[in-house]
């Protein structure tokens, strides 16, 4: 009896290490994206990045971070029954949230205007965040959106005071980098983690997370890396 017992526990202890390895998120940085120092906003290092064209993306696949060279993307969709929703982003020229069905034969059904850049579901209901950045005006939000039969209706959440522009999921929280800032949300409420950040105009387009203390974001030029819990900034600089 004892002998079953302490193979059970072996078994135990065996299948957590398992877990825990295949759990653990690889990272390798690229040689051409080399830690560099931080510029201040609109000095010349800081402008030469702003006028490169090279935007990286970052997420996760396979337990291995993936970074690559990407282009931007003006649309968000999201399936859900009956057909898709979803979102358009033209900057200064609008944007708009819709609904496609997937009957053929019915209409789309035109739900808001505005820039919309993200669509997704979360705890059960389905939420998009909408932002614009142009000129001097950077401003966002976060909005529930709900169904009922064949009507639409949507409620604002929660308002940024600079336009969102990368966003992922961790847990039970949202993880939002703004024009220049950066957020934790939890339960509907904002932390403000990161302030007037280099990376204004430098727009972020995607987080992966590997652990709080190791978040990356891709952005023009470059790699950020976010220790959230120690609240460093580290640069990686795209080299040629």
């Amino acid at each position: 009896m004892r002998e079953k017992t302490m193979n059970r526990i072996l078994m135990i202890v065996f299948l957590l290490l398992n877990l825990t390895a295949c759990a653990q998120i690889q990272v390798d940085i690229p040689k051409n994206l080399v830690e560099t120092e931080i510029p201040k906003v609109s000095t010349d290092k800081w402008r030469e990045l702003n006028h490169a064209r090279n935007e990286f993306g970052v997420k996760i696949i396979d337990n291995k971070l993936n970074i690559e060279k990407v282009k931007e993307i003006n649309t968000a969709e999201l399936k859900i029954d009956g057909g898709n929703i979803i979102g358009i982003n033209r900057g200064e020229w609008g944007g708009k949230l819709s609904f496609v069905p997937n009957d053929k034969d019915k209409k789309e059904i035109e739900i808001k205007e505005g820039n919309i850049k993200f669509v997704f579901e979360f705890n059960d209901k389905i939420y998009f965040i909408e932002g614009l950045a142009h000129l001097s005006y950077s401003r966002g939000a976060i909005f529930e959106l709900k169904k009922e039969g064949e009507n639409f209706t949507y409620e604002n959440i929660m308002e940024f005071d600079d336009a969102p522009e990368a966003f992922t999921i961790y847990g039970n929280k949202l993880l939002i980098a703004t024009h220049q800032n950066f957020y934790v949300v939890e339960n509907f409420k904002k932390e403000l983690i990161f302030e007037n950040t280099f990376w204004s105009s430098l727009y972020p387009n995607s987080i992966a997370v590997v652990d709080n203390e190791n978040v990356y974001m891709g952005i023009r030029s470059g790699l950020v890396k976010l220790d959230l819990t120690n609240k460093n900034i580290t640069f990686y600089k795209y080299n040629e």
